[in-house]
């Protein structure tokens, strides 16, 4: 009966109260839960994968020359005419494009020291090779360029500690996209439900007072009924069969 009321009665808009809210969070509060607990497992997923720990290390150097030199000269740290050599000492399995990608080349508040920046995934290495450039590029300016810029101002440090350390954030991201995504869908799907739950929303369609409403009959309720009318025949001494 509630569903032909629901076919047949036009639609009215709703107004949204805090009461109307709760009972939309109780019934699809399934589709919440079940929803943010899958984003919340991808997210853990994608924040246990393996993350490649990554460490930095730098040498500074002093190059004592013009403006315009120098930045010739800073793009020079990373030619293949430097890390070939450096790859050759340090018996390095890598070509000098892949080591040219772990070093950074910067000029330190726009003076003469330079600072040659090393990343990679052991921290001793990185130390190793910042120090190995520097000191390359010291000795192989004077063959390219006809001059000695290059002093070594200090060399590179070994740092224990990643430059990308690993956080919850995928797990945090994923709870929080699945419980909005979640509250979402739920609230769709309570939008293109068209089914009469309340007598409140009988008389507000129809317009006339419910007098009564009948129960839902099912085999519980009735071996429910039958129980207490067993229980009432019994205290008065009457015997009632029933089939």
């Amino acid at each position: 009966m509630s569903q032909q009321l629901s076919r047949q009665a036009p639609k009215k808009s709703k107004d949204i109260n805090l009461e109307e809210l709760y009972l939309v969070f109780k019934r699809r509060i399934w589709v919440i839960a079940s929803v943010t607990l899958i984003a919340g497992l991808i997210g853990f997923f994608l924040n246990q994968a393996t993350v490649v720990p990554l460490y930095h290390s730098s040498s500074r150097i002093i190059i004592g020359a013009p403006e315009e030199s120098r930045k010739t000269l800073q793009v020079i740290v990373r030619d293949s005419s430097i890390l070939d050599i450096v790859i050759k000492e340090m018996k390095l399995e890598k070509s000098s494009d892949q080591l040219a990608n772990q070093i950074s080349v910067n000029s330190v508040d726009s003076s003469q020291v330079v600072s040659i920046g090393v990343v990679d995934t052991d921290p001793v290495m990185a130390s190793k090779i910042a120090d190995t450039v520097a000191e390359v590029f010291r000795q192989e300016v004077p063959k390219i360029v006809g001059q000695d810029y290059i002093r070594i101002l200090s060399k590179s440090k070994v740092n224990p500690v990643p430059i990308n350390p690993k956080t919850n954030k995928m797990l945090i991201y994923g709870v929080i996209g699945g419980l909005v995504l979640g509250i979402g869908l739920g609230f769709f799907l309570e939008s293109v439900d068209n089914r009469i739950r309340s007598r409140k929303e009988i008389e507000e369609l129809l317009g006339v007072p419910v007098i009564g409403r009948i129960p839902k009959i099912n085999k519980r309720s009735i071996r429910k009924a039958a129980s207490k009318i067993q229980t009432v025949s019994n205290n008065r001494g009457e015997t009632i069969d029933y089939k």
